[in-house]
């Protein structure tokens, strides 16, 4: 279902939907990130990209589990908390970060389902839009097999025309929302469909970085566990983990139980992310680290994206969005990094 909806009549559309939460881009000090709708006259898609993606809404960084504390009587009593959000609506998705959900998807849908992730997933209704232009000079999408307009994972799709919005409507979900204010959506015009796929071609030969040979790399990742290449990339790594923290489709976490009153032994068991780029990882209990050095957990990163997940699930683990490489406080560059392993003897 294909529309066309002017501009300055987003905020009318977004106060039609009623029953949903809505999270859109904000501005923060000196970035975009998301956060919830309080005042849909507020939200604008003028924005580049986000510095978060918005799989923090799905997949938060920290959630509790289950809530433990011991009774009058001494005996354990543990509590199940499992998320129950009304349907939400997250606006302004770019395709990239719409591609990593996805690869969520098979991740907490693989052997074991999550039931914590699926809750919100399940309820979760993605509006994409799509890139006129490149919101990172480091994109490099069309090389991990994605495009400023890919579709997958979305329920709509935005394109920007000017004054409006090509809107594709993919999913039943999709249609849902246009059918909630059906006089502000106009069937497109031959025209108009025109302009919208010039803004498509266009837009895919503005990204200008990409990896020479992705294909390459799985195989050649197999014989580099032990290549030197990895302490010379990973030599002014600071561990700080932003690479990891800021990709949409890392997923790695962690499980404690923090106790909040130790006399009376209550706690919450809870999951917070983490990153194989800090030193504790994959710490054991007796004290040995497998992956003690920067460097062996810089390889892991890239084995983990290129190699492994490619093996298990048949798709790069990377989106391209480029955040890793603009906001690393050293410079360490991926797809840099990938090229030096296609031309490695």
């Amino acid at each position: 279902m294909d529309k066309i909806l002017a501009k300055k009549s987003l905020t009318q559309w977004l106060k039609k939907l009623d029953g949903y939460d809505i999270y859109a881009p904000f501005p923060q000090d000196d970035t975009w990130n998301y956060d919830l709708v309080t005042d849909p006259a507020k939200v604008s898609l003028d924005y580049l990209n986000t510095a978060q993606a918005p799989k923090k809404i799905i997949f938060p960084q920290r959630e509790v589990f289950l809530e433990f504390a011991r009774t009058e009587d001494g005996a354990p009593q543990m509590t199940e908390t499992l998320p129950d959000p009304a349907p939400f609506i997250v606006l302004g998705v770019r395709p990239c970060d719409a591609k990593a959900l996805t690869q969520h998807d098979m991740v907490f849908a693989g052997e074991y389902t999550d039931p914590y992730y699926w809750a919100r997933r399940d309820k979760s209704v993605l509006v994409g839009l799509g890139c006129a232009t490149p919101p990172s000079p480091n994109c490099f999408c069309p090389t991990v097999d994605g495009s400023p307009h890919s579709k997958q994972g979305l329920d709509i799709l935005l394109t920007d025309m000017g004054a409006n919005y090509y809107v594709e409507a993919l999913t039943k979900k999709g249609e849902k929302l246009l059918g909630a204010a059906k006089t502000l959506f106009k069937p497109p015009t031959p025209k108009d469909k025109q302009t919208k796929e010039k803004v498509v071609k266009d837009a895919a030969k503005k990204i200008q970085r990409q990896i020479k040979n992705l294909a390459e790399v799985p195989p050649k990742l197999k014989g580099m566990f032990e290549s030197e290449l990895w302490d010379q990339e990973a030599m002014s790594c600071l561990r700080c983990g932003i690479c990891t923290y800021l990709c949409p489709t890392c997923h790695c976490f962690d499980i404690s139980d923090e106790v909040k009153n130790a006399g009376a032994v209550q706690g919450e068991r809870v999951r917070t992310w983490d990153t194989c780029q800090f030193p504790d990882f994959t710490m054991h209990s007796s004290g040995h680290n497998p992956r003690s050095d920067k460097a062996s957990r810089l390889r892991q990163r890239i084995f983990h994206k290129f190699q492994y997940f490619v093996e298990n699930h048949k798709t790069y683990q990377c989106t391209g969005c480029g955040r890793c490489i603009s906001l690393c406080p050293v410079g360490i560059d991926i797809i840099e990094v990938l090229n030096k392993v296609i031309d490695h003897a």
